[in-house]
Order: structure tokens, then C-alpha cells, then sequence
């Protein structure tokens, strides 16, 4: 069973509405009407005109539609939107022109839904940018209590187990934090442990990557990855989170049983890890590139995580069932 089914497994025992703001794209319909017919969704709201929507669907070759539309440029929300974006955005300068013209963007107006709590999620990115969405997240929802810093981690969906036996893991930093401080990086492993739970309803093992494990080497660019490692461990043992950590720790004394034992004995994770946390965006980039075309593994992503609620961006070369599995990913996250 591939990772997409199990959560879709767990998408269905939750009634959840999702918001598709990019209903101008054949891609999204069809996404839209997966999303019915599998049932990991009570509803899904595609915005657009009448006239945008009909020709997705005719190029789409849907004939049914299995989903609600809203042509938010229309609708009486459009103006109470402007309006809530206004006040909350004023004391920065922001005037009430602006805020229509901001609102104007489907990402910002699905954004809003979701601060409204009138949808669970959002899923779009299949013609805006990372930068549109990450921009109407931070205006329209801001981050999770307790969270600052924003982040984003891919799932991969392993084609041969982790020696450990994972066949699923969760890597972050991948998409959005260019080189995080200690502080993020601490963000970044919460948020990931909470995305590994919502998604796979299991213990978060969270391993912080480096190229030294337990002071095996001294370099300036280690302090940022202990200092992170410290803080987290401090975190959970404070918080009483459900989670197990460690680093600086190298893959090797992460990902396999019998390396952890010659390297790191004492590591609560001894060798299984499933959430990695990396160092900086060019480690985490990388990693997950190889390991989805050498290992051949599904890389999930970028699922946006830290936010306040799940809103997630899609690559714009996406398929319809790349945009399905962020609806069944959105869904859990909702959980």
C-alpha cells in the first residue's frame, strides 16, 4: 500500500471541506472530483467564474461535477474579506484599496476562508508561486501557537524500507528556509514531528543531520545544529511531547540499527529515526532529490507546515494525482 492510501485510510475516518483556489486549471477539477469519489473529503470548493470552471471542465472532460464552485470575485464574502484584511493589516500601512486588490488573488481569498474556519485546508500552487502562497499564508493565517518561523518538509514514500523498517519519512527543511538559525531549526523539527504524527498517527523519532555524531568532529558550522538539538531535547522533556530526538547525529547513526550501535550507543533513537532534520535548504534540497531518483521513492511536497492551519503549496508541473495527494495530506494535517 503506497504512503498516499494510508493517509487517505485516515482522511476518511474525519469529515473535513478543502478550498481549490485555481479553478481555471483541468488539473485542479479533476483533483476536485478524485477527491469526492475516493471520500477523503466531505466537500471541496473550487473558485473561480462559471465561465473559468466550465472550460476546465470541458478541457478536463468532466461532465459531472462533484464539487461546489464560488466565484469569489462575486460573491458578498469578496468585500467582507477586503475588509478583515484591511484592519488587521493597517497599523503596517496597508489601505483599503490595497487590501481588494490583495483579495483579488484567489490565494489570499481561499487564505481567508481558512482563517474564517470556513474550509480545513487549501491546496493551490499548480499556477501560483511558492512566493504567492507562502505570502497569503503569512498575511491571512500566520504560524501555529508556539511556532514562529514557517517551514515545509517533503514525505518520502520509500520504495525499499529504512533498515529500521520505516517505509515512509518525513524531511525537513526541503523548500522554504534558506539557512535557519537554531531557533528554526528547533520550529522546524516541531513542525515536522507534527506532520509525521497527523499523517501517520505514530511516535515522531526526529534526527538532527550533520556530518559529525556526538562531537566526532569541531566545526563553527556545528554549533547552530547542537544548539538546535538541545533546545528540542529541552522542548520535549518540558512539554511532555510524544516524541524521540537526538543529534548531532551523521544518516549513517540515524537511519541504521547496527551503525548507531558502533557510533552512538547511547542515542534514544538507535538507529530509527523517521523525521530528518537538515541543516540548511541546500542539505535538505539535495537529500531529497537523490533519494527520490536513485532510491526511486515518492517525494510528497513541499507540504507547508508551522502554520496555523494546513495550506499547501503544489509544483506547477504537478499532475491531477499530485494535487489529489495534497488534498489527502491536507486533510490529515487538518487531524
Amino acid at each position: 500500500m503506497s504512503a498516499i492510501e494510508k493517509f487517505a485510510e485516515r482522511a476518511r475516518t474525519v469529515s473535513r471541506t478543502i478550498v481549490l483556489p485555481e479553478g481555471q486549471d483541468p488539473r485542479v477539477v479533476i483533483a476536485a472530483n478524485m477527491a469526492m469519489e475516493q471520500k477523503v473529503v466531505a466537500k471541496v470548493i473550487v473558485l473561480g467564474s462559471e465561465e473559468e470552471i466550465a472550460k476546465a471542465c470541458a478541457d478536463a472532460k468532466i461532465t459531472e461535477r462533484k464539487f461546489e464552485c464560488l466565484d469569489y470575485m462575486n460573491s458578498p464574502l469578496f468585500e467582507e474579506f477586503s475588509q478583515e484584511l484591511y484592519e488587521m493589516r493597517k497599523a503596517k500601512g496597508l489601505e483599503i484599496e490595497k487590501a481588494r486588490k490583495m483579495m483579488s488573488s484567489r490565494i489570499y481569498f481561499g487564505a481567508m476562508m481558512c482563517r474564517r474556519k470556513m474550509v480545513d485546508g487549501l491546496v493551490a500552487g499548480s499556477i501560483a508561486s511558492t512566493a504567492d502562497m507562502l505570502r497569503a499564508a503569512f498575511h491571512c493565517i500566520g504560524t501555529a501557537p508556539g511556532i514562529k518561523s514557517a517551514s515545509s518538509c517533503f514525505v518520502m514514500d520509500l520504495a525499499t524500507p529504512a533498515p529500521a523498517g520505516d517505509d515512509v519519512l518525513v524531511f525537513a527543511d526541503c523548500g522554504v528556509n534558506p539557512n535557519p538559525d537554531a531557533d528554526q531549526l528547533v520550529d522546524i523539527a516541531l513542525a515536522a514531528s507534527n506532520s509525521y504524527r497527523s499523517l501517520l498517527g505514530k511516535t515522531p523519532r526526529v534526527a538532527f543531520l550533520s556530518f559529525s555524531t556526538h562531537g566526532s568532529a569541531d566545526h563553527e558550522i556545528l554549533v547552530k545544529i547542537r544548539e538546535a538539538a538541545g533546545k528540542f531535547a529541552a522542548k520535549v522533556e518540558a512539554d511532555k511531547l510524544d516524541v524521540i530526538c537526538d543529534g548531532e547525529l551523521q544518516a549513517d547513526a540515524a537511519l541504521v540499527p547496527s551503525v548507531a550501535a558502533a557510533k552512538a550507543p547511547e542515542s534514544p533513537l538507535a538507529g530509527s529515526a523517521n523525521v530528518l532534520i537538515f541543516p540548511d535548504l541546500n542539505c535538505g534540497n539535495i537529500c531529497y532529490k537523490m533519494v527520490q531518483r536513485l532510491a526511486k521513492a515518492e517525494a510528497y511536497g513541499p507540504v507547508l507546515q508551522g502554520l496555523a492551519m494546513p495550506l499547501n503549496d503544489l509544483s506547477r508541473g504537478c499532475s491531477a494525482e499530485d494535487i489529489y495527494g495534497e488534498i489527502v495530506i491536507t486533510v490529515c494535517q487538518s487531524m
